[in-house]
């Protein structure tokens, strides 16, 4: 049997793990951001990498678009997410909404972001099913809708993989505020269910998840891969062009690179400052709405729109991912035909080689980094179980920090001290840095069934003469199974997804799924895109697919574990 015999380490090394790549990413953006990087043979301290960034003429626009985008994506996300919980919680349609959101919340970005594209792209599934009988088209039409210099279509899919997102986080935390009991008491008041729902749940609701709205707002900021799939490129975002530079075979415009790291830093600490004062005003707003006394009954409309928005963003990723599985398969497809002539496996056979050895590094990559994290949360759980311990706000803020700092603040700098140390870049860095995102999503996610296990079970077990750690191995990690395997499938999802850290922290010398998907997007390559896009959205699923069969075949004459 494993022993913990030295349990308060574990807390000591998540926060070493967790904090260490952090620091040593954000020193390492910070020297050369200044013009001192050694293995480049620049001595600091200068100013010149600033001089250089505010020489860039694209600068203004990328930042403009990293600001607008994010915050206009948060804005949107939260928005509609609030619209569907105020509007249908608690009714079959709203069931029904969630249902069909929850599994595409494991659908890595990029693979979210290629299916956005096949459907609104000028050739895409939108335009060939209103072509020619309505639109006229014959052939695609010249519309630039992807990679628009304004980001709308990247704004769009932000949106669509961050509703899912927050609409779950905010079902989660609904069970701890009694919304049942608010809602009838502002209905008995006269307000209408909307108008009920905004004024008596939303503001506890958004107190309980405001740190994963900071991670949205702050990953809408700095995404890469999306924005390479999606946004503009003339010029693109400025995290985009951060990874261009850092991809540079001149090494000098590395110090570039770190200075825009730092910059993006300050926009990202900018556009969440600009949210707080968001939040002060509109909680003002909501404030003399309240005050004046009108009860807003007339919401029929509003409920329709917050249901048609979480019916589209449903469809969209349902069609998204059908079309990543067509054009996988598809032989010759002409415009506007709405399905191919024909369906092959030309691609899978053309591709295979690549494809299974790119899935081999996603699966050891994932493997690897979710067990490291599996075995630090535990560890840590116990920790607190046995010592009587609970996380306090500062351990959350801990937590998220890896989330809400931008990647490409610390991510750059980590490859560049890596390169002034003489140490290689390859798997080891890439899984630690997998780690860094990892473990947040593994602590979040088993931490709420394991406070609520019941004690009891112990109790009985010390009792007969268990020890402590008989009682974790062959009591409450049994009857914890599927929550375990839940965060397990959760960690892969996360690791499956990674673009950046590996990209970064290989040196481009790591190929997974998702960065072997994310460098074909210039190509254009649809058949090639479905069938990357379609291996990294299986290998994100099919993990939550075991989670819920192993349980149910384990535990098949024990119904009452069948949920942890």
């Amino acid at each position: 049997m494993i022993r913990f015999p030295r349990l308060p380490l574990f807390p000591l090394l998540t926060v070493l793990f967790l904090l260490g790549p952090l620091v040593a990413g954000l020193w390492g953006t910070l020297l050369p951001a200044f013009g001192h990087f050694p293995a480049g043979g620049h001595h600091g301290p200068s100013l010149d990498p600033f001089r250089a960034l505010l020489d860039w003429p694209g600068l203004s626009d990328a930042s403009r678009l990293s600001l607008v985008t994010g915050v206009v994506s948060a804005l949107l996300s939260l928005s509609i997410t609030a619209l569907i919980l105020a509007g249908w919680t608690g009714t079959r349609g709203f069931r029904a909404l969630e249902r069909l959101l929850s599994p595409f919340l494991s659908v890595p970005h990029a693979a979210a972001a290629f299916g956005l594209a096949f459907l609104i792209a000028p050739s895409g599934w939108i335009a060939r099913l209103f072509s020619p009988w309505l639109t006229g088209w014959e052939r695609p039409p010249d519309l630039l809708i992807l990679n628009d210099p304004w980001g709308l279509s990247l704004i769009a899919g932000m949106v669509v993989k961050e509703v899912p997102f927050l609409l779950l986080m905010s079902i989660a935390a609904l069970g701890q505020i009694d919304g049942r009991r608010r809602m009838a008491l502002s209905q008995s008041m006269g307000y209408g269910r909307i108008k009920a729902w905004m004024i008596a749940i939303f503001p506890a609701l958004y107190a309980r998840i405001r740190l994963p709205v900071l991670v949205v707002l702050t990953w809408a900021m700095s995404v890469v891969d999306v924005a390479v799939i999606l946004g503009p490129s003339t010029p693109p975002t400025l995290s985009v062009q951060i990874v261009r530079w850092m991809s540079d075979p001149d090494i000098g415009f590395r110090l570039l690179a770190a200075a825009a790291a730092l910059w993006q830093l300050v926009l990202v600490v900018a556009g969440v400052g600009f949210w707080f004062l968001g939040e002060h005003l509109i909680a003002r707003i909501a404030r003399r709405q309240v005050e004046a006394g009108r009860r807003g009954h007339s919401d029929t409309p509003l409920r329709v729109v917050g249901f048609a928005l979480g019916t589209t963003v449903s469809l969209s990723l349902l069609l998204g991912f059908l079309g990543l599985i067509i054009w996988s398969f598809a032989g010759f497809w002409s415009f506007p035909d709405l399905l191919p002539d024909q369906f092959t496996l030309r691609s899978w056979m053309r591709h295979r080689m690549g494809s299974l050895d790119a899935l081999g590094e996603t699966a050891l990559i994932a493997g690897v980094s979710v067990t490291i994290g599996m075995i630090l949360t535990i560890g840590c759980l116990e920790t607190e179980e046995r010592y009587g311990l609970r996380m306090t706000q500062r351990g959350m803020w801990l937590i998220y920090l890896p989330l809400i700092l931008p990647q490409t603040a610390f991510l750059p700098g980590l490859q560049t001290l890596l390169l002034n140390l003489g140490l290689g870049m390859g798997r080891v860095p890439v899984i630690l840095a997998h780690l860094v995102f990892v473990l947040p999503y593994l602590r979040l996610s088993l931490e709420g069934p394991w406070r609520a296990w019941d004690t009891r079970q112990a109790t009985v077990a010390k009792a007969l003469g268990a020890t402590p750690n008989q009682i974790l191995w062959r009591v409450r990690l049994p009857m914890l199974l599927a929550p375990l395997l839940t965060a397990t499938a959760v960690g892969v999802a996360v690791s499956v997804g990674q673009y950046l850290p590996t990209l970064l922290a290989g040196g481009g010398r790591v190929e997974t799924l998702t960065t072997e998907a994310v460098a074909l997007a210039s190509g254009g390559d649809r058949r090639a895109i479905g069938v990357f896009g379609l291996m990294q959205t299986a290998a994100a699923m099919l993990p939550f697919a075991l989670a819920l069969a192993l349980p149910a075949l384990v535990w098949r004459n024990r119904k009452g574990l069948l949920n942890g």
